[in-house]
């Protein structure tokens, strides 16, 4: 019986989204920006030369990228011997729920709330709600702000006053950073679990846990990271799946994306390495007719974010080679698709995610071009390679 594997490389966008302008986002191109960085010698930190993912490539990165948004990335030229295309969401959002939850079939219905970037970023009733539930005389932060940064301007005000650290960003979510020694990871984990009620009746899509550890100059974010999310609005693939009786693995974030809705087995890791030695061992333990989904944050929150191209680079080129390895491993009759949820493009100005249309590359399905397809359309194509109904707005591609 057919499996598949869904997996999405968080912020691996490839530019062209129609309505990136809408987002101040218009000329953004993960990929693109990325290759010519390296192919000039400006990404050579732990690294060297081009933008190298041959893996990646030969199933038709290269082809979807230009197909996306008419930009070719250096050194991008393999024959395409996969299926191949680009996707283009509809959600007005670029975060991580609504490019996951439309990936799996379900664009989001609604309009996110998102705090201002001016002033205190959150109402009063909220910063004292939060200080209710927290025990504590007030906050932190209370702006919007890249996590690193934010925890080294206010660590020891932190210490000193024992007031969580929170903050947002251009996404709709609610962040707070507290030490796990001295605030308490069970404490942070509890107060961002009590929050989350009220916040998700604000349609704020996501309150996140930011433990972390260390003094005031080494001081280190953990893997004890906890996303608090809204529930997909109606069933996704995963539940499609789940529904017909077959299994359902998911690894990373994934769990946290769904609120464990269609989710049969969690498979967590501290690291993106980690996570890829669990899909490897998937090849040989996932079930018949089961459905595996991976995200793979580390493009996303170790370099898009802090803008880091060679680190970045080096990302990318580690997670193709392990892709060969991944791709060789797989059955027959299996599906691999590889894809993305929105872009981080690390030569854009700020720290914020980027609107951009995503790559879409199959390995199992053939060879040939897909073209422009839709992100719902992902999980209508997995549904049917699986042989189970699909209840979402896509239409497969397969």
């Amino acid at each position: 019986m057919a499996r598949a594997f869904l997996i999405v490389m968080d912020s691996v966008g490839c530019g062209g989204a129609p309505d990136a302008a809408d987002f101040g986002d218009a000329g953004a191109n993960t990929l693109v920006h990325i290759a010519a960085e390296c192919a000039a010698g400006r990404a050579d930190i732990g690294r060297k030369g081009p933008l190298r993912m041959p893996h990646l490539d030969a199933l038709g990165l290269g082809a979807a990228i230009r197909l996306a948004s008419g930009q070719a990335a250096a050194g991008f030229s393999a024959p395409p011997q996969g299926r191949w295309g680009a996707a283009t969401e509809v959600s007005r959002g670029k975060d991580t729920p609504s490019g996951h939850w439309e990936l799996a079939g379900v664009p989001v219905p609604w309009d996110w709330t998102y705090f201002p970037d001016k002033g205190p970023a959150f109402p009063p009733d909220l910063v004292e709600l939060v200080c209710k539930l927290a025990g504590t005389q007030g906050i932190l932060g209370n702006c919007h702000a890249s996590g690193m940064p934010i925890i080294a301007r206010h660590f020891a005000e932190h210490q000193r006053l024992g007031w969580p650290i929170c903050y947002t960003s251009a996404d709709s979510v609610f962040q707070i950073a507290a030490h796990e020694d001295s605030f308490g990871l069970d404490r942070l984990l509890k107060l961002c679990a009590d929050l989350a009620p009220h916040l998700h009746a604000m349609k704020v899509g996501r309150v996140i846990a930011r433990p972390f550890r260390g003094g005031v100059s080494d001081f280190y974010r953990t893997p004890n990271r906890h996303d608090y999310a809204m529930d997909p609005p109606a069933p996704t693939l995963l539940d499609w799946v789940a529904g017909a009786g077959r299994a359902t693995h998911a690894i990373g974030k994934i769990g946290d994306i769904f609120s464990m809705k269609g989710v049969g087995v969690l498979h967590k890791g501290a690291s993106d390495l980690a996570l890829f030695d669990h899909l490897d061992a998937l090849t040989g333990q996932a079930e018949p007719g089961s459905l595996t989904f991976a995200n793979f944050v580390e493009f996303d929150s170790l370099y898009g974010h802090p803008r880091d191209v060679a680190g970045y680079a080096r990302a990318l080129e580690w997670f193709d080679a392990r892709a060969g390895g991944f791709l060789a491993r797989l059955r027959p009759g299996d599906l691999a698709l590889f894809t993305a949820d929105h872009g981080n493009d690390p030569t854009w100005r700020g720290t914020e995610h980027t609107r951009e249309r995503v790559p879409v590359l199959c390995a199992g399905a053939g060879t040939g071009a897909l073209g422009h397809c839709a992100f719902a359309d992902v999980g209508a194509s997995l549904a049917q390679h699986l042989g189970v109904a699909s209840h979402g707005v896509g239409r497969s591609f397969l």
